[in-house]
């Protein structure tokens, strides 16, 4: 499962290890903090799938945009950003909608996906130190 995540991207693995782990984190700090505890983790758990989901979106979308020339690239990159914050807007306003899970919690779990990619020079070195042990 592993090889096939990493013949998407290389950095992929990495990136959702670093997205369920901030999710798990979370859900442990925030578990201690909000009185509506379902809420609340339905809210997280929404926020990092949507997280994943953008992580995997995210790699096809580089993907498909190496092929094209630099005006192309630039056009389909730009086009399935927007692609993907109008996925997240529209998860966020359906919670606020419903009161399914806290959307707040949602954003937290989807800043998941930003903290993973801050750690994953970190991740990066520690796949590697443990390839070479």
């Amino acid at each position: 499962m592993i090889k096939k995540i990493s013949s998407i991207n290389s950095a992929l693995p990495g990136l959702l290890l670093g997205i369920v782990l901030f999710g798990a984190v979370s859900q442990l700090v925030g578990i201690f903090l909000v009185t509506e505890k379902a809420n609340y983790s339905i809210g997280l758990w929404i926020g990092v799938l949507t997280a994943i989901f953008m992580a995997f979106h995210m790699a096809f979308s580089l993907n498909s945009a190496v092929d094209r020339d630099v005006k192309g690239a630039q056009a389909a990159a730009t086009r399935q950003n927007i692609i993907r914050y109008l996925i997240v807007v529209l998860i966020l306003g359906i919670l606020m909608m419903t009161n399914i899970g806290n959307p707040i919690a949602a954003f937290v779990g989807v800043m998941g996906l930003k903290i993973s990619a801050y750690l994953q020079p970190i991740f990066q070195k520690l796949s590697q130190k443990k390839k070479t042990e």
